[in-house]
């Protein structure tokens, strides 16, 4: 999976300078992201002033300060556009790697059960799934490196936290403390999740493959046989479906009461006046950004576990090519441009 696209020199120039190049697009994007925050702060105390102070705030500045929020947010956009198209095709670059490398090795491979599905459909969902889930991660750590040190700072303000009164950079905390404790209560409540939805692969991998073989064999894909493998298909549904109502009433449970977290913690310096609205919403987005950055596995978690079941599959098969005997095979080279 990972050793034909980034050891093989045919895609170093994807590998490489092209993971390079996302990594830099996507710090771009944070230090951007850093940009809005800190137009949140100068913008709401300026909202501030003018609904407390009647005329004192002039129409044309408030109108200058959106045209610079304007000017951040397009550049934002075009980058964010180009970055997911280019990313795409670094995926797809990845894909036709894994691709190339298991077609030189079909010889090996062919006799493995949904061996052709493994190398259209599971790389293809790799690819995909790599796509959100590499980014998504690349942008969480690169969001924390510029965002702690802000949220940091920003919480010198915070001189009371209920039930326990003063905590120095108790935001910092909060943060660590409630993303920590909700990866690990979706991580037990989920660790069947995982083999639930190996096994529900498997179902269909042999409902498509008796399908296919149906194709060309009369004699194969009856009805009985075919409403047998649909049976199984359907129990492990059901059964990832029970495990999923529960594992969803956990993480949007936890979700919602950390939409809520920041404003509890801040409530004893909001009734005493010791903020204004603009340091309220850039403690409020930056504790945010920290808190989702944190969140990654429970906000993936899905993903996750659907990538672990494609892994699994691919690792087995990959394992087939160091352990079969050298046989007598073509030599696939399909790279595309």
């Amino acid at each position: 999976m990972f050793r034909s696209f980034f050891l093989d020199r045919r895609w170093v120039h994807w590998s490489i300078l092209g993971t390079l190049l996302i990594l830099a697009t996507n710090w771009y994007k944070v230090q951007l992201d850093v940009s809005i925050n800190e137009w949140f702060g100068s913008f709401y105390n300026t909202i501030q002033q003018a609904l407390t102070q009647p005329h004192s705030v002039d129409q044309f500045e408030l109108i200058r300060q959106l045209g610079s929020f304007a000017k951040i947010a397009a550049i934002y956009v075009i980058v964010a556009i180009l970055l997911d198209f280019f990313v795409r095709h670094y995926v797809f670059r990845w894909r036709s790697a894994m691709h190339a490398y298991y077609c030189q090795h079909w010889a090996r491979l062919r006799h493995i059960e949904g061996a052709s599905q493994r190398i259209q459909e599971d790389t293809m969902r790799f690819a995909r799934i790599m796509e959100d889930l590499g980014v998504s991660l690349m942008e969480s750590v690169m969001t924390l490196i510029a965002f702690l040190p802000l949220l940091w700072g920003l919480s010198h303000h915070i001189k009371e936290v209920p039930l326990i009164g003063q905590v120095d950079h108790v935001l910092i905390y909060v943060a660590i403390i409630s993303a920590i404790g909700g990866t690990v209560l979706l991580a037990v409540v989920g660790i069947k999740l995982p083999g639930l939805e190996f096994n529900n692969q498997k179902a269909e991998a042999a409902l498509r493959k008796e399908l296919v073989l149906g194709e060309d064999n009369p004699q194969r894909a009856s009805p009985p046989s075919l409403a047998e493998l649909f049976t199984h298909v359907r129990r492990n549904y059901i059964v990832m479906y029970r495990h999923y109502l529960y594992f969803n009433l956990a993480k949007w449970s936890y979700l919602q009461f950390s939409v809520i977290l920041p404003y509890v913690v801040l409530a004893p310096t909001i009734v005493s006046g010791a903020i204004t609205l603009g340091i309220l919403q850039q403690i409020q987005r930056s504790f945010g950004r920290v808190s989702d950055s944190l969140q990654y596995l429970v906000n993936s978690w899905s993903s996750i576990v659907e990538m672990l079941s494609v892994y699994k599959r691919l690792k087995a098969f990959e394992q087939n090519i160091k352990h079969q005997p050298e046989l007598a095979t073509s030599d696939v080279q399909s790279e595309l441009d």
